[in-house]
C-alpha cells in the first residue's frame, strides 16, 4: 500500500490530539483534585461514588434523627424532673399535715400550695417539644389535659372523640434496621381512675374526660385539708399514693436515662460511619496529586516529542524548495 503525505500528516494529527488529550485530562484532575469529572470518565468509579454518597446522606440523615429523637427525650425528662419536684413538694407538705404541726394560717398557705401544685402538674402534662404535645401518643396536636386536670382528647373541629392507648409509640429510624421509641404516653405517668384505682399505671388505654390518677391524688388531698384532723387517715393515704405516684415517676425517668444513653452510643456510630465513608469517596474519587503531577510531566514530555518528530516526517513542500 502507498503511504501518501495525506495520510502521514492525518495519522501525526490524530496521535498528537490524542497526546493533547490524555495532558488535559491530567491537567484537568490537578485541577479540580478529582479522577474523573464525568460517569464516561470512569462509568465505574462514578457509580461507586453515587452509591458512597448515598450511603453519606442516609447515615447523616439517622444521626438528625437520634438528634430529634435525643431532644424529644430530653424534653421529656425535664417534665419528669418536675413532676418529681412537684411530688416531692407535695409529700413534704402532707407529712407536716399528717403530724399535725401547723396554725390556722399555716393551712391555708399549705392549701394553697397544692391548688399550685396540682395546677402546675396539669400545665406539665400539657408540655410540648417543636410545637408537640410529648405526652399524647399519635396525637400531638391535642393536648393532654383540659383546665380542671381531665384527659382532653376532643377533636375541637367535631363533636367527636378519640381514646388514648398505650400503644401510642413514636419510633425514630437511627439505622437501617435499627429504630428507637421517643415518646412517653401520658397514662404511664399520670395513671388513669380515681384515688381508688387498684392499679392506676397498668391501665392501657384512656377516654376523653377520664379522670388522671395522679391530679385525682392532689384533688383529694385538697379535699382533705379542708378538716386535716377529722382526715388524718385520708392525709395518710394521701402520703402513700404520692410514694406511688413517685416510684411510677422514676421507674419512666431511667427508662428514658436508658434510651438516651442508648442514642448517644448510636451517635458515635453513625460519627464513625459518616467518616469511615467519606475516607472511602475520597479514595476513590480524590486525585493523588503526587502522581499526577508526575504523570502529567511524562505526557508533557510525550506531546512535545511527537511534535518535534512530527517536524521531520511531514514531507517538504515545493515553496519550501523554493525557498
Amino acid at each position: 500500500m502507498r503511504v501518501t503525505n495525506n495520510m502521514l500528516v492525518g495519522n501525526l494529527l490524530y496521535n498528537l490530539n490524542q497526546n493533547l488529550g490524555r495532558l488535559d485530562k491530567i491537567n484537568q484532575q490537578i485541577s479540580s483534585k478529582k479522577k474523573f469529572s464525568v460517569p464516561s470518565d470512569d462509568p465505574i468509579g462514578a457509580s461507586k461514588s453515587l452509591k458512597l454518597r448515598t450511603d453519606i446522606s442516609k447515615i447523616q440523615q439517622y444521626k438528625r434523627n437520634a438528634e430529634d429523637a435525643e431532644s424529644w427525650m430530653r424534653e421529656t425528662e425535664s417534665a419528669l424532673i418536675e413532676i418529681g419536684s412537684v411530688l416531692h413538694r407535695a409529700n413534704e407538705l402532707a407529712v407536716q399535715m399528717a403530724n399535725e404541726t401547723y396554725s390556722e394560717e399555716d393551712l391555708e398557705k399549705v392549701k394553697a400550695e397544692v391548688e399550685q401544685l396540682k395546677k402546675h402538674l396539669i400545665e406539665i402534662g400539657n408540655t410540648t417539644y417543636a410545637g408537640r404535645y410529648i405526652f399524647t401518643g399519635y396525637k400531638t396536636d391535642k393536648k393532654l389535659f383540659d383546665e380542671d386536670g381531665s384527659y382532653k382528647l376532643v377533636d375541637e373541629n367535631s363533636n367527636g372523640t378519640s381514646k388514648l392507648t398505650a400503644d401510642e409509640i413514636v419510633e425514630y429510624n437511627i439505622g437501617v434496621s435499627e429504630t428507637v421509641k421517643v415518646n412517653t404516653v401520658g397514662i404511664k405517668i399520670f395513671g388513669v381512675g380515681t384515688v381508688n384505682e387498684n392499679n392506676p399505671f397498668e391501665k392501657t388505654e384512656v377516654d376523653t374526660n377520664d379522670s388522671s390518677y395522679l391530679i385525682s391524688v392532689f384533688e383529694q388531698f385538697e379535699a382533705a385539708l379542708e378538716d386535716p384532723k377529722a382526715n388524718k387517715g385520708e392525709i395518710d393515704k394521701t402520703i402513700g399514693r404520692l410514694q406511688t405516684c413517685m416510684d411510677q415517676a422514676l421507674s419512666v425517668r431511667a427508662e428514658i436515662g436508658a434510651k438516651m444513653r442508648r442514642l448517644e452510643l448510636t451517635k458515635d456510630k453513625l460519627d464513625s460511619q459518616v467518616l469511615s465513608t467519606t475516607e472511602l469517596l475520597s479514595k476513590n474519587e480524590d486525585t493523588d496529586l503526587a502522581k499526577a503531577s508526575i504523570d502529567l510531566k511524562a505526557e508533557e514530555n510525550v506531546y512535545r516529542a511527537s511534535l518535534s518528530v512530527g517536524m521531520n516526517i511531514i514531507q517538504p513542500s515545493l515553496v519550501d524548495f523554493l525557498r
